[in-house]
């Protein structure tokens, strides 16, 4: 069976209903955007260069969007078995690995970029 195209406008109607999905259901998608939040203010309390600025927002959507896609392919192993398989597990388990290393990776420019600033706060 052929599926209807959909129109430029549909698509990113399906593609903000699967952050609204995310944003709703998936708790780790919550606490990360969250700590994204904390880091964009983070951002404005101590008035960094436009230039960290935009690393912060990249390290903060590389991890959100790690996320959406570990998400993805949890939902689709789980829609083709239910009953436990090694490579079904070794698929989860590697994406869940890219998030993670993705969120060590932000924290590591985070503490790379906020410990001056928060050293120097601190000495006044």
């Amino acid at each position: 069976m052929k599926k209807k195209k959909q129109s430029r406008r549909e698509s990113f109607y399906h593609a903000f209903c699967g952050i609204s999905e995310l944003i709703r259901k998936e708790t780790n998608f919550k606490i990360e955007l969250s700590c994204a939040t904390l880091a964009l203010f983070a951002c404005g309390i101590f008035q960094v260069s436009r230039t960290e600025v935009i690393l912060v927002i990249l390290c903060c959507m590389i991890v959100l969007a790690l996320e959406a896609v570990n998400t993805a392919i949890e939902h689709t192993v789980d829609l083709v078995t239910e009953e436990y398989r090694e490579l079904a597990r070794w698929a989860k388990d590697v994406a869940a690995g890219a998030v993670l290393l993705a969120a060590i990776g932000a924290a590591c420019v985070g503490a790379a970029l906020f410990l001056p600033y928060l050293v120097e706060w601190m000495k006044k």
